[in-house]
């Protein structure tokens, strides 16, 4: 596993790690998770030689003034400036989903495709989780990111979208997977992991980077 470092551009503390050689994949955490249990992941994900972006929330600040996804999706470029990434597959788990889809309207031109792991479609995964991932759980940014919650609404137009989702998920339902590729037919493809909850990008990891492998397949 590669250490967590922090970026700090005009006083954001934005949480990253890297790992990997080849092309860039973002991997932005679920709401109120810290990136950590995303590690195993996006280690197996950068031996098939992918280079690999982990990316959590920034840290709430005294005085700050109140942040919107667009502000954690612009923390995202900014990461990824910060590290010569030009452009990648931008995704992320839940919440985290969700800032990579505002990424994907925003960035346009720095977006190859959005991963989405699990498909959010409101704010309330961080309560729900605070219990089964402790070890990951971070209530620091939980309000944060309440308070920024903004449904993303629609896809980039012409970028292409995978899905990962739990079949037993319910908190991001795989119910919404295939609403979001019902409304972009041709856009979206999803797949469906059956026996996985929520956490399935840590307790279903080597199906979910098969997925992930196999649907970029840049080998």
């Amino acid at each position: 596993m590669t250490d967590i470092e922090i970026f700090e551009p005009e006083g954001r503390a934005i949480p990253y790690a890297v790992e990997g050689e080849g092309p860039a994949v973002v991997l932005i955490a679920g709401q109120g998770l810290t990136i950590g249990y995303l590690g195993t992941l996006a280690h197996s994900v950068s031996e098939e030689d992918f280079r690999v972006v982990r990316i959590g929330s920034r840290r709430p600040s005294d005085g700050a003034v109140a942040v919107t996804m667009h502000d954690l999706a612009r923390d995202v470029v900014d990461v990824m400036d910060h590290l010569s990434v030009d452009h990648a597959w931008v995704g992320g788990h839940g919440f985290g989903g969700a800032v990579a889809r505002i990424v994907a309207l925003d960035h346009h031109d720095r977006v190859n495709g959005v991963l989405l792991l699990g498909v959010a479609t409101d704010a309330t995964d961080a309560v729900d989780l605070a219990d089964v991932a402790a070890p990951f759980h971070d209530a620091g940014v939980v309000a944060l990111q309440r308070a920024a919650w903004e449904a993303p609404g629609e896809l980039a137009p012409t970028v292409p979208v995978l899905v990962i989702q739990g079949a037993d998920d319910r908190i991001t339902p795989p119910d919404n997977g295939e609403a979001l590729r019902s409304s972009a037919p041709g856009l979206v493809s999803v797949v469906t992991i059956d026996g996985a909850g929520h956490l399935f990008p840590a307790t279903h990891m080597g199906a979910t980077s098969w997925a992930i492998e196999d649907y970029l397949d840049w080998d």
